[in-house]
């Protein structure tokens, strides 16, 4: 009888880690102008790409905890649940003191790389394995923390017009104790027998989908200087 070698889900995440590589999350951001009257303009773009994904999210998060109710998975899909529910009111006041209005919110035409980020987040909650669901969310983590901190604080140090309401919220490293519980969700995943090469499709399509609303935000900014 073969011995079954078991995958370390810490792994198949430096395995993701090492594909962005020179993807630095938030880059395109961090290096767009932070003076003058266009400013805000690709602040505006983010708010309104990610309002627009937290309802995507919350129907995943319910969608995995229907599919995965079992410990330790059902902790980690109700902790994000609730985070990005708790979220969704903190983001409108960001968007009202970035000049919007909740018709900007629901009604103002978004980026292609929002719907491919919904599309993204609905395929591993429905096809994903758990293993790939919680090293998806973990990537999602990584991905979306590391560049909202580093343009908060990029915009905080050059001293940019930009409202607190705005810096307050997205200047937050995440909570490295759910990182933790992503990967011992997806760990256990691995141990039920699920496959780690599907795990990391997913987890790198997330990170690719993420990357993609970081560039288009600033991309299809230009030249607006509402």
């Amino acid at each position: 009888m073969t011995a079954r070698i078991r995958t370390d889900a810490k792994a198949l995440a430096d395995d993701v880690r090492q594909h962005l590589t020179g993807e630095a999350p938030g880059s395109p951001l961090v290096l767009a102008p932070i003076a003058g009257p266009g400013v805000l303009e690709p602040l505006r773009r983010l708010v309104v790409a990610e309002y627009r994904a937290h309802p995507v999210e919350l129907v995943a998060c319910g969608t995995l905890l229907a599919r995965f109710p079992h410990p330790p998975a059902v902790e980690l899909w109700v902790t994000l649940a609730r985070i990005v529910h708790e979220a969704t009111p903190k983001l409108r006041e960001v968007a009202r003191a970035l000049g919007m209005t909740e018709t900007d919110l629901v009604g103002r035409p978004a980026d292609g790389g929002t719907y491919s980020f919904h599309g993204a987040m609905s395929w591993v909650a429905t096809s994903g394995s758990q293993a790939a669901a919680a090293l998806a969310a973990h990537t999602d983590m990584q991905v979306y923390y590391s560049g909202a901190t580093a343009v908060a604080r990029c915009l905080r140090q050059e001293g940019a017009p930009v409202p607190r309401e705005f810096l307050d919220y997205y200047d937050d490293p995440g909570d490295s104790t759910l990182a933790e519980l992503a990967l011992n969700v997806a760990q256990d995943g691995l141990d039920r027998g699920d496959n780690p090469q599907e795990a990391l499709f997913y987890a790198h399509h997330i990170a690719d989908a993420l990357l993609t609303v970081w560039k288009e935000t600033v991309t299809h900014s230009k030249g607006d200087d509402r």
